[in-house]
């Protein structure tokens, strides 16, 4: 379905060269190791840049119009020895919205179980079904959670494969001593992102993903009316979680990469919309309540 969609969304391009699925931008910084040579970051970068953007991750054809933004953020804030490092990482992803310019943000997660060792010019080496190292484990993972939320926003659960993928990526780590990787290792890590996102309690926060984007955003530069409609069910749908789990950390990292969209699309909707989406993202995402005032207008 993605592919019929981005086929039609970018016909009148000329591109005929393919591509990989990401367009992933890389950066690293390293401000708080002092007295390092910080070659070893620039490397690095390249090195990820070129694992992510040139590895085949499906097995689906894309052009290069049609491949997914996303950005990575590397904060390293500790040297432990000569090619080993932590800190953390910033994932951001967005899909294009039909006949518009606009991209909107899928993903939008911080990451701060993130220790791997590296040295310059060393391979990054990725086998699936395998635990090779921390640092191409991780980024596979992202790469899978990546393609898997941008397919779910296309079809109704199109990115089910990926996110398979994702956690097949968490369950090979589960032998390793690294953090984030496992139930046990806190409530807000990559092993609840995955685990969560498979799991039935949480199946209409997918639903969203494809009623919010597809039904709603896409259908927007034609029909504001039927788009919020669409985007207010997509939304109201939610309570259905926050009934068994209620404040839960799926729930944050959806309303992390949709709170300000969403004000700026209500912001402009009828008063009844507005009080409307108001009562269900006060009670969803009571911690962004103050920003969701914004929808008001100036008070």
């Amino acid at each position: 379905m993605r592919r019929l969609f981005l086929s039609i969304l970018f016909l009148v391009s000329t591109q005929i060269s393919y591509a990989q699925e990401l367009n992933c931008q890389v950066q690293i910084v390293s401000q708080q190791i002092e007295g390092t040579d910080k070659r070893v970051f620039d490397v690095l970068k390249s090195n990820i840049v070129e694992f992510m953007n040139s590895r085949k991750w499906t097995s689906d054809v894309f052009k290069n119009n049609e491949r997914i933004d996303c950005n990575i953020l590397i904060n390293i804030t500790k040297r432990i020895a000569i090619d080993e490092f932590e800190g953390t990482i910033e994932i951001q992803s967005r899909r294009p919205v039909y006949k518009a310019s606009y991209n909107s943000l899928l993903l939008n997660f911080n990451d701060n179980d993130f220790h791997f060792k590296y040295q310059e010019g060393q391979p990054l080496d990725f086998i699936e079904n395998t635990y090779t190292s921390n640092l191409t484990s991780v980024l596979a993972y992202y790469a899978y959670l990546i393609i898997g939320l941008d397919y779910d926003s296309f079809s109704l659960k199109g990115g089910t494969p990926y996110l398979q993928k994702a956690l097949a990526v968490d369950n090979n780590a589960q032998s390793s001593p690294e953090t984030g990787w496992k139930a046990f290792d806190g409530t807000k890590n990559r092993y609840w992102v995955i685990n969560n996102m498979l799991d039935a309690t949480f199946i209409p926060i997918r639903e969203a993903m494809y009623q919010y984007h597809r039904l709603g955003l896409d259908v927007m530069v034609s029909n504001k009316v039927a788009a919020r409609k669409a985007i207010l069910e997509s939304l109201d749908n939610l309570k259905q979680i926050h009934e068994i789990k209620p404040l839960s950390f799926s729930m944050q990292v959806f309303f992390n990469a949709k709170a300000d969209e969403i004000i700026n699309i209500f912001s402009g909707a009828t008063s009844e919309e507005k009080n409307k989406v108001l009562e269900i993202v006060n009670l969803l995402d009571p911690t962004n309540s103050n920003k969701y005032q914004k929808i008001n207008g100036p008070q």
